[in-house]
């Protein structure tokens, strides 16, 4: 079994273990406006407002759109990253203020 297989396997078990729900999207699947919201768990519409601005590309079939989950893997990490930078100077300023949480 290959490395990089076996650790997502004892990934998926850490997380089914913790009573989280674990799916499998393959990369190339494209997802409906609430598949990708229940992937980053906001609302629908704050969702189609991300697609408005452009900060999520999507594309449309018929009336419908729909989102490649890749892009919607990399907007998700991009977002990640952003949050955890933000919580890092938030705690780093309270240290330099001496405040105690």
């Amino acid at each position: 079994m290959p490395r990089a297989a076996f650790e997502l396997f004892l990934t998926v078990l850490e997380q089914m273990s913790r009573g989280n729900a674990v799916g499998l999207v393959p990369i190339h699947a494209e997802l409906t406006t609430q598949q990708a919201a229940d992937l980053l768990h906001v609302s629908r519409p704050y969702l189609l407002g991300l697609l408005e601005a452009g900060a999520l590309p999507s594309h449309r079939v018929g009336a419908h759109r729909r989102i490649k989950a890749a892009d919607l893997c990399a907007y998700k990490h991009t977002r990640d990253q952003d949050v955890r930078a933000a919580l890092d100077e938030l705690t780093a300023e309270a240290q330099k203020l001496g405040l105690d949480y």
